[in-house]
């Protein structure tokens, strides 16, 4: 992968690399996926590419394309072979910096704490201020949704698990806020503290914060938050659709599923897994056979019976979802408000009504590198034949 103000698409086979690969084909293919998301001038991934044939396909917003970045390069912290010519230090501090010029949320900061003690980077000073200010400052807790506690807490003792301990003291005080105010009898957990918005939670609501507290348990020897984050899995393998689909919204408070659209590919290949990987080492036996089953979904073990691949450029499909509600969420909303008062739980609907979202986000890439750059006993996953592709120009 050549990052540079001549970055092209044209991928390269190192000249010594007469022997195979250290990476996965699977991590080989979200690299070449990189390839094509990289805006060289603003030395970023982007936030959007387009798979409908537009003759521009990224799309830049520069918040989001931040955000993105970063979470890319906590997924190169785990490749084992990283592409030629990419400067990740550079390009974690100059995107890094924009978290404090740009509208960014609160989960970026948290982002950039976790990506840069596992890159072993040490963060800027201004960045470093307004963190803290942020986190020794509770009544500012009360806007914090689920993403943006969960990645804090993950950022905060990745920090201190790195070394720095001057960022123990926010931990448990973060945890209680968690434990208090976003942890619901039914084993999930809630999308904020308070409010009409708290019980309708996403899949990525019970991802981010059972990490955090996978985390948060093992580094302070917490069993509580190990507790709380081994039911939350238990409780979601438990609604896993029939081919594997992780379902998008839920009913906190009950625990019911409210809709299974959209059914986002990077929850299939790329968060499930990661959250599923803490499980598995904490012993949930079951999480084995959820994870392949919700990544052979992406394979096109599917309601469509379609890959979610585009080979050809390395890039993902980003989502199963409602025909009628691809320009739109406004009915996805009504929906899930009507089955809560109905005490009504979500299902899968018929085939013919389900359509794909033509775009990748390099995020998505980000979190295959994460989840399985060093990942090891899944070849049927990771060495799959539909991930054979050219490798990128590796170091």
């Amino acid at each position: 992968m050549m990052i540079g103000p001549n970055f092209g698409v044209k991928l390269a086979v190192p000249a010594a690399a007469n022997r195979p690969s250290l990476n996965s084909p699977l991590i080989n293919y979200a690299l070449k996926g990189l390839e094509r998301c990289w805006l060289p001038g603003e030395r970023r991934w982007s936030h959007i590419y387009h798979l409908d044939g537009r003759a521009s396909p990224n799309e830049s917003i520069p918040h989001s394309d931040v955000f993105y970045t970063l979470n890319v390069l906590l997924g190169m912290s785990r490749v084992v072979e990283r592409p030629i010519g990419i400067d990740i230090p550079e390009i974690f501090h100059r995107n890094v910096m924009q978290l404090t010029a740009l509208p960014v949320r609160k989960y970026a900061f948290g982002m950039a704490l976790w990506a840069a003690a596992e890159l072993d980077l040490p963060i800027p000073e201004q960045v470093t201020g307004e963190v803290k200010g942020i986190l020794s400052d509770e009544s500012r807790w009360s806007t914090f949704r689920a993403q943006d506690l969960g990645m804090l807490l993950t950022g905060v003792v990745a920090q201190a698990r790195a070394g720095n301990r001057e960022w123990t003291c926010f931990a448990a005080p973060l945890f209680r806020f968690l434990k208090e105010r976003f942890h619901s009898e039914s084993g999930l957990f809630f999308d904020a503290p308070c409010g009409f918005r708290r019980r309708f939670a996403s899949f990525a609501t019970q991802t981010y914060l059972s990490i955090a507290c996978y985390q948060y348990g093992e580094f302070l020897g917490d069993a509580s938050a190990l507790v709380m984050a081994d039911t939350c899995v238990r409780d979601l393998i438990a609604v896993q659709g029939p081919q594997g689909e992780w379902p998008w919204f839920f009913d906190a408070l009950s625990g019911r599923v409210l809709d299974f659209y959209e059914v986002y590919s990077v929850h299939q290949y790329g968060m499930a897994p990661a959250l599923l990987e803490w499980a598995e080492r904490f012993g949930r036996r079951e999480t084995r056979d959820a994870l392949i089953k919700g990544f052979n979904w992406v394979l096109g073990h599917n309601q469509l019976g379609r890959t979610m691949l585009v080979p050809e450029l390395g890039l993902t499909i980003r989502s199963q979802v409602r025909k009628h509600e691809l320009k739109t969420k406004a009915p996805r909303v009504l929906r899930a408000v009507k089955n809560v008062w109905r005490d009504k739980g979500g299902t899968l609907i018929d085939n013919a009504n389900v359509g794909v979202r033509l775009e990748c986000r390099s995020y998505e890439l980000g979190w295959i590198l994460w989840s399985f750059g060093r990942r090891t006993g899944l070849p049927e996953l990771t060495h799959n034949h539909v991930f054979a592709v050219e490798p990128a120009e590796l170091a």
